[in-house]
């Protein structure tokens, strides 16, 4: 939104009003809600039911996890496939009916699809995704004149390559480990001799007797 309205020349300015980001030219509103997620649908709501804009005339750009970083989809309709911000868009308006720029950023492992969008994607997940926000720039003037059907061919024409690129990767195999060599078996340790037998000392007790009987024997 924000690439948009500098390219156009469009100042986006707060509305207390609106609880949102909000800029226009001529006949073009953008709108940037700046509440939570879960709540995205109120300034569109209100701003639509204002100007009498119906859903078939509204295009909400959005982050998609099932598409990987750097693919971009344009569509109308559809469900919302647990996403917070559409959820309420759709209850506000009462319809599924507007038009949706989705934006891959791929899908997390191991954590919260919440968490993985608010943070700094990866450089190289990073370049894709801002060249996915390039190519939809460049059909913003398609978009504008209401050529939605030729606007969507071009941008899945060049998207492509892209899930081309994303299919080969889930593709490929994983690296085989090498098998260790077997280890020597150690030979057997010789058993070491018994110690020999120690000499018993003869018992004192013999003598003894024979000191205290006198006897000779």
């Amino acid at each position: 939104m924000e690439r948009l309205a500098l390219a156009r020349g469009i100042a986006l300015k707060k509305d207390n009003h609106y609880q949102a980001m909000v800029g226009k030219e001529g006949g073009l509103w953008l709108v940037m809600p700046q509440t939570f997620m879960n709540a995205s649908g109120r300034a569109v709501q209100m701003l639509a039911g204002f100007f009498k804009i119906p859903p078939g005339e509204i295009l909400v750009v959005h982050d998609e996890l099932d598409f990987p970083p750097g693919a971009a989809r344009l569509k109308q309709g559809g469900g919302i496939a647990g996403h917070n911000g559409l959820k309420d868009i759709s209850q506000r308006l009462g319809s599924h009916d507007y038009w949706r720029l989705r934006i891959g950023v791929g899908r997390p492992t191991g954590e919260s699809g919440a968490d993985y969008v608010l943070e700094r994607p990866p450089a190289e997940e990073r370049d894709a995704i801002e060249g996915a926000i390039a190519r939809a720039l460049e059909l913003m003037p398609q978009v504008l004149e209401g050529d939605m059907q030729g606007a969507m061919q071009k941008l899945h024409g060049a998207d492509k390559p892209v899930q081309a690129r994303a299919a080969a990767e889930e593709k490929k195999p994983e690296p085989v480990k090498k098998a260790e060599a077997p280890k020597k078996a150690e030979a057997p340790k010789k058993a070491e001799p018994a110690p020999p037998p120690k000499e018993e000392k003869k018992s004192g007790l013999k003598g003894l007797l024979k000191s205290l009987t006198g006897s000779k024997k």
